[in-house]
């Protein structure tokens, strides 16, 4: 059981899923809806293109550390006139007390801009809408058996407003590459299967990244399940298509309590896409990584970097450290994360990520956590390739 006293120890499940709260944990459910947000107020909206003051603008230089230790700075640039848009939904985050979120954004909800959405900004111009979400008090209620009023709907009906609105007075013909991550990608999901997956508005789409959640697919296949026209990715700029992974050390895969990796229905599997090697295989991560050395009280970090070289930039780079494939054991599909480390470097060797209570690391989680920052570059390269392929057809 997992609980969660106060906003000290609720940071470390600031980015718990919500894959759990939403297709397994029994919620209590608000009894009035609440009046609908206006998304014309871009105070609605964490990230929208343009704005010298947004949760989009934000420190995202890295420090490419090499494993002899040679440190190289990666100024980062955003691109105000890329040519194809992203719409993100971010995870669990929120620390309200109540069942749903309020639309104030708080430290986390612009901490998790920082670490997984505002680099795409390199590729595609921004649109992240505040929603109502459950909350992380939700989830773990409902997880102690003592669940609290909460409305999957609402989280739901706010996105889809806001999907509504970026559709009607933003998008201008525009391909979108929609990214989410835990609650996000559920919700996300759920838009996909309702509004986009077969009608006219699919035609925009550039692909969909939804991590660290659980597609269903046919085993062996490609497209069918929860999406029935809407394939995973196989090849680099390649469109249309979505990308979808739960992270976990190649060394602890899913255990027999995995929250990740099984999916409902016969015959179907929960989709793994390798962002290091869409044709399948393995492949080299391009990640970034924090420098902060923790998530809340978590640690992303086994130490400094690079012994006794201080480093002033809030992310790293770490060629040749990581590699990703996809995998399967009995107990589900997942993305196998494996470190090379070099004994004779000065780069450390292993990394943070796993979520950790009381001491004691949780498994099932695998590296939900860092999902996004694993492979974040590998991520921007295939929008990259995407948008490519998308304006060429268009």
């Amino acid at each position: 059981m997992i609980r969660i006293l106060g906003r000290t120890a609720c940071a470390t499940l600031m980015t718990v899923t919500m894959v759990t709260g939403l297709q397994s944990v029994a919620l209590a459910q608000t009894p009035a809806a609440p009046p609908t947000n206006d998304y014309a107020n871009a105070r609605n909206w964490l990230c929208l293109p343009g704005r010298t003051k947004d949760a989009c603008s934000t420190d995202e230089d890295a420090t490419i550390v090499a494993a002899d230790g040679t440190l190289t700075p990666e100024p980062f640039k955003s691109n105000p006139k890329a040519k194809i848009d992203c719409f993100y939904v971010y995870p669990t985050v929120s620390y309200e007390p109540t069942g749903n979120a309020d639309m104030t954004a708080g430290p986390e909800e612009l901490s998790i801009i920082k670490e997984q959405f505002a680099r795409f900004t390199s590729v595609c111009r921004p649109y992240a809408p505040i929603y109502r979400q459950v909350t992380l008090a939700a989830l773990n209620a409902a997880m102690a058996g003592k669940p609290i009023p909460a409305s999957r709907e609402l989280a739901y009906g706010d996105v889809l407003d806001a999907w509504n609105y970026y559709l009607a007075h933003y998008n201008h013909d525009r391909g979108v590459v929609l990214i989410g991550h835990s609650q996000g990608s559920g919700v996300l999901l759920a838009l996909i299967k309702n509004e986009i997956d077969g009608k006219p508005v699919q035609r925009k789409l550039v692909s969909a990244i939804l991590m660290g959640t659980r597609l269903a697919v046919p085993a062996g296949g490609i497209v069918g399940g929860d999406f029935k026209s809407i394939p995973l990715c196989q090849a680099p700029g390649q469109t249309q298509c979505v990308i979808t992974y739960a992270s976990f050390r190649a060394d602890a895969p899913p255990p027999a309590n995995t929250r990740f990796g099984k999916v409902a229905g016969a015959g179907m599997v929960a989709a793994c896409t390798n962002p290091a090697s869409l044709a399948g295989g393995s492949g080299e991560l391009h990640s970034y990584l924090t420098t902060s050395g923790s998530f809340g009280p978590i640690p992303l970090t086994r130490g400094p970097w690079v012994k006794g070289k201080t480093i002033d930039t809030p992310f790293v780079s770490v060629p040749g450290l990581l590699s990703a494939e996809c995998m399967a054991n009995a107990e589900g599909s997942y993305l196998a994360i494996t470190t090379h480390p070099d004994p004779s470097g000065q780069r450390i060797n292993e990394i943070g990520g796993d979520v950790i209570i009381n001491g004691k690391v949780q498994a099932d989680w695998g590296l939900h956590l860092i999902d996004a920052n694993l492979a974040m570059g590998n991520l921007i390269d295939i929008v990259r390739d995407q948008t490519k392929t998308y304006l060429t057809n268009r």
